[in-house]
């Protein structure tokens, strides 16, 4: 008898490739507007991308109320900067004092070269913990606080966000970027609420305020 022939074997689907990460971010506007800064090979290290930035200081700029997304005179903490983007893009539109803090001592180095390459007098690196020095902020004295801690450290999340809601001044706002979206109720635990949202791609990236302010 004359035998079967074999069932053709299904073609695999290719793995999707996972997203490379960029050699290098640009600050989208301000005083060092398009200077690019280097993003070093670490693992866990995920610069915020170039669009949630510029949606991220279009909304600042409309609760400072200046046009052109300048942060005139504000007090900014990026608690863990990795490359500096978020730090240094509030320095190029006019935040006064901008704290960067980071544990990695490469990465502290990168970020020393680009505070040196560009001038920025107004930005301050520390190589430390970034909830312990929110910690040390006196209560109600950030007009902003960064917190886009590495996506595998939940446990960094919690801390944070209660050390950024009591050093925020009212008016103030805390970014937060995270792999999900954190309710209404849960941010409730730490006296804040949430004011814009966007998704793009894994980053869920969150503006908060005070909630005594309302998301009005």
């Amino acid at each position: 008898m004359p035998q079967k022939a074999a069932p053709a074997s299904r073609p695999t689907a290719p793995k999707p490739k996972r997203p490379s990460k960029p050699s290098e971010v640009r600050i989208i506007g301000g005083e060092w507007k398009r200077t690019r800064l280097a993003v070093a090979d670490k693992p866990g290290l995920r610069p915020t991308p170039d669009r949630v930035r510029e949606t991220l200081f279009n909304w600042l700029a409309s609760l400072a109320g200046a046009g052109g997304g300048e942060l005139p005179g504000w007090q900014c903490v990026d608690a863990f900067a990795g490359t500096g983007a978020l730090g240094f893009e509030a320095a190029s539109r006019g935040a006064a004092n901008v704290l960067l803090c980071e544990q990695d001592a490469a990465l502290v180095a990168q970020l020393q070269a680009a505070k040196t390459k560009l001038s920025a007098e107004a930005v301050r690196i520390e190589r430390g913990n970034g909830v312990t020095a929110l910690e040390r902020a006196p209560s109600g004295s950030l007009d902003a606080v960064f917190l886009d801690p590495p996506f595998d450290s939940t446990a960094l999340y919690e801390p944070a966000l209660r050390a950024a809601a009591r050093a925020l001044r009212a008016g103030g706002s805390v970014y937060l970027e995270a792999p999900r979206r954190w309710s209404d109720e849960e941010l409730a635990a730490f006296g804040l609420v949430g004011f814009r949202y966007l998704k793009a791609g894994a980053v869920h990236a969150h503006l908060l305020r005070p909630a005594a302010e309302g998301t009005a």
